[in-house]
């Protein structure tokens, strides 16, 4: 006998001893303790992000690309391909094929090296399995070795594991972990990757050329190596009418197709979104932050970025589309992307905290090789490009000042102390606080001396004229009297996040007299999230970028419920609303509107609106935060890489206009809902009588107006009047007034002098006879 019939022989007989062997030693039971891998494969699986609607994919994460499907999903053509690419025995065998064991070892050795290896489907998942779950370098090379050992590891576990599973599960595992190259592991990202769909509507060509992948996805590449890619799918299209599984004539019209592809690269975490997205990389990076904070997910932060990666969620966020683009539009429409200036708007609903947009005039990029010169110093700056947080923001970008926004954190925080809308304040166009200051230009004695931004904005003020023409000597007076660190507690409760310096002084802000103007750095999304705790009627709810999460399995995830609280009582916010209203050009319930700020955009949004604009020193940002009853949004425009750098006060209407249009474009949130009237109390406090204190001193004055129940401040100029000089001449607001709201005392400087008559033929006056001349006036005020 020759040496190779000897050879042939002895490998004949030895592998049908070993498979018999190992076959008696599954039935008794020796390879039933399977690893739990191999039951339950933890194989990693795509997480993917869709827009509200379900159905606009965001973007997916993932460390492989893979998307496990059930066995309704994958095509009996698929199956029937695969089964004859690479075990055709696959229903006739029970794991181990022993007469293609036999030829792969007659092959080898009369080649003299390694030609077949007549692994089976079921040793090859086993195989996939072993290489996914290895937790070394040591634990993958053994997984995937050429030695006898791991061939008869993997027979045995394959035994072991017909008895636990069918046919059809041991396939649809296969398909599901198995590589077909270009980064696509599993038969449904082999689908999207090569032919743009799902395996569900694979035709017998493409399943053909997809199962002549797993073999060698390099080889057979049908990007790089299309002849290849076809002779493969020819020789499997052969097989496949051999086993009876394809008809021969369609078979042979589908080895004449040409391979034809529609590649689609599968969007890969927040810098690389699916097509028509690219301004919705800024939620995104807010979405993965709020991930990564979720103890849900993992007990630290690698452990939930790897659970995202590997753990085949479906997250429906929050994002709307159609409010998204609309936003992304109206910035447009005012400001480019190539501008040093940034213009971001948030969205906010109501009740829910639900993020539904987060536009900006920048593309969500790391690349800033292109970008424009840094108007803060040398380099690039931020501009087209950036991945920074100038919508959200955070410790790298702790936001812009929003200016007179801010003043509805003092109107609340008035309210809740109990002082109705009409509490009343003679406003001065300057005015002299009780807040120390240093010097400046806002500093008179040492004290924090706000001006108006026009003069014409002095005068007896309320809280609702007072905020509708935003007269900034009116609300540092109201934040006086209600104190500056109420104020500052407000806007915490509110969710406004104090972050770098601002952060020492919101902690003891008692003396903060600037707060109320704006001076506080802040990001659109917590301005938009702020008024959306006004328009909830009280209720603040965390920004929640999500609508629901589901895992791999098809469990929902219990993290994407809104998160509320009451932070102040519904009247309080009815009240404020009221006031908010006369900003934009609406209508108070009480009739109480007296100019503002931006009139007209209430016409533009057409719905009932509430809202405040803002300006910060030296017009350096512009913003504006408003709400209907069902939708609050903020812009805020300023430059990131020098906030000095100042966009003036032209810009002012560009960024109403860019929120109030997206407001419009969310008009449908909340369509059944409008503002509730507050009570009247809310509204004009409990009225009463004020002393009749005309020619008292000051000092008792004072005493009977505070025994009313009225707190007693001092004009600081004095008014000529017929009441003698130093006494008190008027008092301001006279008759009644809300119980607990200030009266300001004007004190006399004495009846204007009446001049000397002229010479005059005239006979002069008798002792009964008043002297002519020039009438004694009626009193009057100096502001």
């Amino acid at each position: 006998m020759g040496g190779i019939a000897s050879a042939v022989l002895t490998v004949v007989v030895l592998p049908l001893a070993l498979i018999v062997g190992l076959s008696t030693q599954v039935l008794g039971g020796e390879y039933n303790d399977l690893p739990a891998a191999l039951k339950n494969p933890p194989t990693p699986q795509s997480s993917y992000l869709y827009a509200s609607d379900g159905k606009t994919l965001i973007t997916t994460f993932y460390d492989q690309n893979r998307r496990d499907v059930t066995l309704e999903e994958i095509p009996q053509v698929m199956r029937d391909a695969i089964v004859s690419a690479e075990d055709n025995r696959f229903y006739e065998h029970h794991g181990v094929d022993a007469k293609g064991v036999l030829r792969a070892l007659v092959s080898n050795v009369t080649s003299g090296g390694v030609a077949q290896g007549a692994s089976t489907l079921t040793m090859q998942y086993i195989r996939n399995v072993l290489l996914y779950t290895a937790d070394s370098k040591a634990g993958q090379q053994a997984a995937t070795e050429v030695t006898t050992e791991r061939k008869l590891k993997e027979m045995s576990y394959a035994l072991a594991l017909e008895k636990e599973l069918d046919k059809n599960e041991i396939l649809r595992r296969y398909l599901n972990i198995a590589y077909f190259g270009n980064g696509a592991y599993g038969v449904f990202a082999a689908s999207e990757a090569y032919f743009s769909k799902e395996p569900k509507d694979l035709t017998l060509e493409e399943s053909a050329l997809l199962a002549g992948l797993v073999q060698a996805p390099g080889d057979y590449d049908p990007v790089k190596n299309k002849d290849a890619a076809a002779g493969r799918r020819n020789w499997i299209l052969k097989q496949m009418v051999e086993l009876k599984y394809a008809d021969p004539a369609v078979a042979t019209a589908a080895q004449a197709a040409p391979v034809a592809l529609t590649l689609k690269a599968a969007p890969d975490d927040c810098l690389s979104r699916s097509q028509g997205t690219n301004g919705w990389g800024f939620f995104c990076g807010y979405f993965k932050r709020w991930w990564l904070e979720q103890p849900a997910f993992g007990a630290n932060p690698q452990e939930r970025e790897a659970n995202l990666k590997r753990g085949g969620y479906t997250v429906v966020t929050s994002l709307d589309p159609a409010v998204q683009k609309a936003s992304e539009q109206a910035i447009a429409e005012q400001i480019k992307k190539d501008s040093p200036f940034a213009l971001g708007v948030a969205t906010v609903e109501p009740g829910t905290g639900r993020i539904r947009s987060m536009a900006v005039n920048r593309n969500y990029s790391n690349d800033e090789s292109q970008n424009g010169a840094n108007t803060g110093g040398a380099g690039r700056g931020s501009y087209p490009n950036t991945t920074v947080p100038l919508i959200a923001g955070g410790d790298a970008a702790p936001g812009f000042q929003a200016g007179s926004t801010f003043k509805m954190f003092t109107m609340l925080a008035a309210l809740e102390a109990g002082m109705p809308l009409n509490t009343t304040f003679d406003a001065p166009n300057k005015y002299k606080s009780k807040y120390p200051a240093d010097p400046g230009p806002a500093t008179c004695d040492g004290k924090y001396c706000p001006t108006n931004a026009d003069p014409s904005m002095a005068g007896r003020r309320t809280m609702w004229d007072g905020f509708g023409r935003s007269v900034n000597t009116y609300f540092v007076w109201l934040e006086e009297q209600v104190g500056a660190d109420k104020a500052v507690e407000m806007a915490k409760k509110m969710g406004i996040q104090f972050r770098n310096g601002d952060k020492t002084l919101a902690d003891d802000a008692s003396e903060w007299g600037p707060f109320t103007l704006g001076v506080s750095a802040t990001s659109p999304l917590d301005l938009a999230n702020a008024y959306a705790t006004v328009a909830a009627e009280g209720t603040y709810c965390k920004p929640l970028p999500v609508n629901s999460i589901t895992d791999a399995g098809g469990a929902t995830v219990d993290v994407a419920q809104p998160q509320c609280k009451r932070v102040f009582e519904a009247d309080v916010a009815r009240a404020a609303t009221d006031a908010a209203r006369c900003t934009v050009g609406d209508r108070s319930v009480f009739g109480k509107c007296d100019g503002s700020t931006a009139g007209g955009l209430r016409n533009v949004v057409g719905r009932s609106l509430a809202g405040k604009t803002g300006s910060s020193e030296r017009n350096e940002t512009e913003s504006f935060a408003g709400f209907t009853p069902g939708l609050a949004a903020a812009g805020i425009a300023g430059d990131p890489d020098s906030p000095r750098n100042a966009i003036g006060a032209s810009f002012a209407g560009n960024v109403n206009m860019a929120v109030a249009k997206t407001l419009k474009a969310g008009a449908g949130y909340g369509a059944d809902k409008d503002f509730v009237a507050p009570d009247r109390k809310v509204a004009f406090g409990e009225e009463v009588r004020v002393p009749d204190v005309r020619g008292r001193s000051v000092e008792e004055a004072t005493a009977e107006l505070r025994a009313a129940g009225f707190s007693a401040v001092v004009a600081p100029n004095k008014i000529t009047s017929e009441v003698p000089a130093g006494q008190v001449a008027d008092v301001f607001p006279s008759g009644s007034a809300p119980k607990g709201s200030t009266v300001t005392i004007y004190v006399s400087e004495g009846p204007v002098p009446v001049p000397d008559p002229e010479p005059s033929a005239t006979p002069t006056a008798g002792p009964t006879q008043r002297p002519t001349g020039r009438p004694v006036p009626t009193p009057t005020r100096r502001r």
